[in-house]
């Protein structure tokens, strides 16, 4: 069951105005990794379900995030079908992203009252999903939709429209600024934030670093 609601999800997502989004095979670098983003501010982590045994990884990593970093908000990407909701939702998953608009996923996600990005690339598309219960949408892949200006384009006809782009995005200040001018509600950020050596190197502070730094500068637009 989760630990948070959706309503908890989506102020988070606008108050914080980020989410990282990461997947390793390795337990033990996942509680790493998100307490590193932890400690550099963040509160909510999006786990994608990329390998073998995913389930079982992220499982482990939320209990143990239930203790360690009470409030992080912990969900789960790359979620493309109704069953697959539905045991990460079982597993404790407080949100649920996902690449593409499946109704069965919405339905579901519904029922338990859990919050649903899904992935959309066109404003047809942005439009289904608030029909079937979305407050916050996916914008994916970010850049190869159109970036920016394909999300400035969408705020036209539908301001009320709350955006987070996947894809494109980059924890330095110019690139945060080109997406939060635009009138994304917050981003996704995966890769731009876990470097490869960063990760072969277990150099976690990078990771806060950079985490506290994106924070800082997002706040810095909202004033």
């Amino acid at each position: 069951m989760a630990r948070f609601s959706r309503i908890d999800v989506a102020l988070t997502m606008k108050e914080t105005g980020m989410v990282p989004v990461f997947y390793h095979a390795d337990a033990e670098v996942c509680k790493n990794v998100v307490k590193a983003c932890y400690d550099g501010g963040v509160r909510l982590f999006e786990f994608t379900n990329r390998g073998d045994f995913a389930i079982e990884v992220f499982t482990e990593v939320t209990k143990w995030a239930a203790k360690e970093c009470p409030e992080m908000i912990m969900g789960v990407g790359s979620i493309i079908d109704e069953a697959t909701a539905a045991l990460y939702i079982a597993n404790g998953a407080n949100f649920i992203v996902s690449p593409l608009i499946d109704e069965g996923t919405a339905k579901v996600c519904n029922k338990r009252k859990i919050a649903w990005s899904p992935g959309c690339g066109s404003v047809t598309e942005i439009g289904r999903a608030h029909e079937l219960g979305a407050e916050v949408v996916k914008i994916f892949p970010g850049s190869q939709v159109g970036g920016p200006g394909f999300v400035k384009a969408v705020k036209g006809p539908m301001p009320w429209a709350s955006i987070m782009p996947t894809g494109g995005v980059s924890p330095d200040e110019a690139n945060l600024k080109i997406w939060f001018d635009a009138g994304v509600t917050c981003v996704g950020m995966g890769s731009q934030l876990f470097p490869k050596d960063v990760l072969t190197e277990k150099n976690y502070g990078y990771i806060t670093e950079k985490c506290a730094y994106a924070l800082n500068v997002i706040k810095s637009f909202r004033k």
